[in-house]
């Protein structure tokens, strides 16, 4: 059977209040800092963890002083407090609180005799008659400082130790009341009624990327090869966006094969682009048709294929090719940030490949607010139902999700030869020599709009588009497989020809979509489905919103919202979503006849602004979520004022999401001040 995606429990730790719980491997590795691990070259000498770990060698070494100036090694209470001290270097730190519950997790590692009480007590009646020197847990207020004071001497019970410590009571600790609630799982999503959008432009572009300075604009690009800069006007002002159509800030359309499934695809600002200028785009090209449309053809002898036998489909090997470049701004003042215009001769070749099919190319670029990497999406190269089994050769780099670093630049090509990028050092095939370097998870037909949530940086949902039965969504992890072409979606998928064999389901321990939606429920009327993956809505301007994954079909103009609940829990309710038009929207919108809802046409892809504020681009404008009263839709609490969120060009870039990590992690060490504990065995 498939494998939820957060299925099994491995670990549990809780560090002077750092409660950290690890998901079976499906769990995205993060630090409290918001800081992906770093690989270290051994295991920690005192604290044991090798390949990757939220410390250093230094780190590590004040650890073991801290600990040995309480003189408890070799002791029950000593174990237990050394795991306690340890648990920030776990590299799954950063994960506070899922669903399985302390005790079970405990038990599960005891042996078979052993009582099941709860983590808060074992801890208190092992430590509970332990002088320890420099303890990490604080006396309770009020409580007159003593050296070496025992746990006895400050909790005459444990029950008292455990509501101390929020582990019980009226309020108990989510993760230490044995329940295994998510943290902040009490809190219940708001009713949702309905989303409001209004038209602020007309045109049709396929990406929007917030401008990096923090600033009120966006850029826009279309298909055909141009990208704009454009001003967004302020929540509740009545006005459009604001661009120059016949100015383009780049125009790449004389290098861009335009068809069906060819165009620009991605568009990716650097995370410094304000200093430094650097921007990127994926598009495709004929190389029949220009002479820098030249690369590696993605079926070669090195990952066991041969293009001459692919078929009549493949047309001249490797004719059209994916292309990831990087491109400069230009600025008469030498500041990136206030140019209105880019070079339109490329800096650097960043990668190049070649198409065996002429569909499903994806070719969407982005970078992790938590790593700052560039991953690039990349569909399964086309034809019907992936015949060559491309998407589960991990050697190939179709049908994946890459992870490459764009700072370090190698000064030949890279081991794989694709381009000219560094690989980083933590990728799958830092564990797993049979993955290509550049690969971080596998197993996606096409996949179409990628983002990552702002509110929760390690949390990357790719929407990937089905065969004929299924539309789906996933919360890609590094080294997952999602499945394609054993499974579509949730269902097993049986190809019409197999000429590059099959993977069994049980080999690949494949992660379900957390959402999607069945072909047989919206294509009625139009005949087919396409899933146009969204954001997580993270402004207040509809409140109700607020912590749901949109995401579209793009034929049946239909929306829903996706919301993890419990937090952490990986199990996601969604609700179809009805939208309508502002009554104060600066573009009239359409109306089919004898509907209410706006005619959208087809929603190709979303986006989102420096406040969070989200946008569909369909091919009947650009629409903005405004303010549900605008549309007589309810929500309990109130949206944010009109006009808020919506920085001036040149103000400095929110660090909202960066912070969210960090910040969360200092309340709960300073809550109580005191942690609760931390059980480990290997996984």
């Amino acid at each position: 059977m498939r494998a939820s995606t957060m299925t099994g429990a491995v670990l549990i730790a809780a560090a002077v209040l750092l409660l950290v719980a690890v998901r079976d491997g499906h769990c995205a590795q993060l630090c409290t800092d918001s800081t992906f691990p770093r690989t270290i070259n051994a295991s920690l000498s005192f604290c044991g963890y090798n390949g990757t770990s939220c410390c250093n060698a230094t780190d590590d070494a004040a650890v073991q002083k801290q600990f040995a100036a309480m003189n408890i090694s070799g002791t029950p209470c000593g174990d237990i407090v050394k795991n306690i001290l340890c648990a920030r270097c776990n590299p799954y730190a950063g994960e506070l609180c899922t669903t399985t519950s302390v005790s079970s997790r405990l038990s599960s590692t005891k042996p078979a005799a052993a009582t099941t009480t709860d983590y808060c007590t074992e801890l208190r009646d092992t430590c509970k008659d332990v002088r320890i020197p420099g303890s990490p847990f604080q006396a309770p207020k009020g409580t007159a400082p003593a050296p070496a004071q025992r746990l006895t001497d400050l909790w005459q019970s444990s029950s008292e130790f455990c509501v101390s410590l929020g582990g019980g009571g009226k309020s108990p600790s989510p993760c230490l009341d044995g329940g295994g609630a998510a943290f902040n799982s009490s809190r219940p999503a708001l009713p949702l009624n309905g989303m409001c959008l209004e038209r602020v432009g007309n045109g049709s572009y396929l990406n929007m990327a917030a401008h990096p300075d923090g600033s009120g604009r966006v850029f826009l690009s279309n298909q055909a090869g141009k990208v704009f800069l454009a001003t967004v006007p302020p929540q509740g002002s009545g006005k459009t966006l604001q661009l120059d159509a016949a100015n383009p800030f780049l125009d790449i359309t004389d290098e861009v094969h335009l068809d069906n499934e060819f165009g620009l695809r991605g568009l990716a600002f650097h995370p410094d682009f304000a200093a430094n200028g650097r921007f990127f785009v994926s598009y495709n090209c004929d190389k029949t048709q220009s002479a820098t449309c030249a690369g590696r053809c993605a079926c070669n002898s090195d990952v066991g294929c041969d293009p001459s036998k692919l078929g009549a489909d493949y047309g001249k090997p490797c004719q059209f090719q994916s292309v990831v470049a990087e491109y400069s701004a230009n600025s008469t003042s030498g500041t990136p940030a206030t140019a209105t215009s880019a070079n339109p001769a490329e800096v650097r070749r960043i990668l190049t490949l070649g198409l065996p099919f002429t569909t499903h190319h994806g070719g969407q670029i982005l970078f992790s607010p938590a790593d700052g990497y560039m991953y690039f999406a990349m569909g399964d190269g086309g034809s019907v139902g992936d015949p060559w089994n491309f998407a589960q050769n991990k050697k190939m780099l179709l049908g994946k999700i890459l992870r490459i670093d764009v700072n370090t630049m190698p000064s030949g090509n890279t081991t794989a030869g694709w381009g000219n990028y560094g690989i980083p050092q933590d990728n799958p095939a830092s564990t797993d020599p049979s993955f290509a370097p550049e690969v971080f998870a596998l197993g996606f037909k096409n996949p179409w709009r990628c983002s990552f949530d702002s509110g929760k940086p390690s949390y990357m949902y790719c929407a990937d588009v089905g065969q004929a039965a299924y539309e789906e969504v996933d919360l890609v992890m590094k080294g997952g497989n999602y499945g394609w072409r054993v499974f579509e979606g949730p269902l097993p998928f049986n190809p019409l020809s197999t000429p590059g064999g099959n993977t069994s389901a049980n080999s690949i321990n494949a992660i379900a979509p957390v959402m999607g939606y069945a072909h047989s429920s919206v294509n009625k009327n139009v005949g087919s489905a396409f899933i146009t993956g969204g954001y997580v809505y993270r402004s207040m301007t509809d409140p109700c919103l607020n912590g749901r994954y949109l995401y579209a079909d793009l034929y049946a103009k239909s929306m829903w919202a996706g919301v993890e609940s419990p937090e952490g829990s990986g199990v996601y309710n969604v609700s179809a979503l009805t939208f309508g038009c502002s009554k104060s929207s600066p573009i009239p919108c359409d109306f089919a006849a004898g509907s209410s809802l706006p005619s959208l046409g087809y929603i190709f892809s979303f986006g989102e602004d420096n406040a969070k504020d989200v946008y569909l681009l369909t091919s009947k404008g650009v629409y903005r979520v405004v303010d549900p009263a605008e549309c007589n839709y309810a929500c309990p609490v109130k949206t944010s004022a009109p006009g808020a969120g919506s920085p001036p060009p040149g103000a400095a870039p929110s660090s909202a999401f960066r912070a969210r990590a960090p910040a969360l992690a200092t309340t709960l060490l300073t809550v109580t001040g005191l942690l609760l504990g931390f059980l480990s065995f290997s996984f």
